[in-house]
Order: C-alpha cells, then sequence, then structure tokens
C-alpha cells in the first residue's frame, strides 16, 4: 500500500511529537533528580560525616551529626524521611551547603537520588512502545528504569 503526502506528513508530525514528549519526560527526570544527586556525585570539598537519627516526623527526620574531617559537628541536621528508615539508625551523609539539610550518600543515597528520574524511565518507555512504535527500545527503557526502582527499593 503506498502512502499519500498528507499520510506520511501525519505520520511524520506523530513520531516527533512523541519523541519530544519522551525526551520532555526523560529530562524532567534528570531535572529533578540533579537537585539531590550532584551533591553526591560532585561531593568532592563538601563536608562530610555521620548522621544519627534521633525524632521523625511526617516528612523529615532529625538528628546529629558527626562530621569525619574539619567541618564542625552539628548538633540538630535533618534528613528527608525516606532515606531515613527509623529512630537510631546512622548512615553517612553530605551536608548541603549553608543548610542543616543532608543528604545520604552511599549506593542507597546515590540510588535515592536518581528515584525520580527511574520513574521518568518507566513513563517514557510507555511513550517510546505505544506512540513511537519502538518496542525493544520501550522494554529497554522500561527494564532499566524498573531496575532503579526496584534498586533504591532494596537498598533503603
Amino acid at each position: 500500500m503506498k502512502r499519500s503526502s498528507s499520510q506520511r506528513v501525519v505520520l511524520a508530525g506523530r513520531r516527533f511529537a512523541m519523541g519530544l514528549v519522551a525526551l520532555v519526560l526523560l529530562v524532567a527526570g534528570v531535572w529533578s533528580s540533579w537537585d539531590a544527586a550532584h551533591h553526591i556525585v560532585l561531593a568532592k570539598g563538601r563536608e562530610h560525616g555521620t548522621v544519627t537519627v534521633t525524632e521523625c516526623g511526617g516528612e523529615r527526620c532529625t538528628g546529629r551529626y558527626e562530621p569525619d574531617a574539619t567541618s564542625p559537628a552539628r548538633a540538630r541536621v535533618t534528613v528527608e524521611r525516606s532515606v531515613a528508615a527509623e529512630e537510631g539508625d546512622r548512615f553517612p551523609v553530605v551536608v548541603k551547603p549553608g543548610t542543616d539539610v543532608v543528604i545520604r550518600t552511599g549506593v542507597p543515597g546515590f540510588l535515592h537520588a536518581w528515584m525520580p528520574f527511574g520513574g521518568a524511565m518507566v513513563l517514557a518507555a510507555l511513550v517510546i512502545g505505544g506512540g513511537l512504535r519502538m518496542p525493544r527500545t520501550a522494554w529497554g527503557v522500561g527494564v532499566a528504569g524498573a531496575a532503579l526502582l526496584v534498586a533504591t527499593f532494596v537498598a533503603l
């Protein structure tokens, strides 16, 4: 079956639009992940230490910060609750510059920081498979995103 030029234009426009949607999803995932991830990935020169969780609220936990090197000890820092399992836990952190907010480091912290990107990969896989009609690529992107989410769940 031969396609008319208008059908080819519509097909090309649809593929372009779906490709753009998939790209926007992936860029948004990286953008939202980078807010926390850059403190872990580019951690040289930042304050490193260990936090001991003493109290947890709805969205945040607080605890004592013990520095690894020359940074000052802090009586109270806050960490996102989703990375703090329960009171009494100890884990390595890096301090966000100019704040008393800490971000978990190590493999669990790294995976947790990139979790929004994993979710974006799963969503983009649906667009790639359905909108772009590229099922093998969609499966690869979707499985990679799901693996990141599962690894984060297991690590935390």
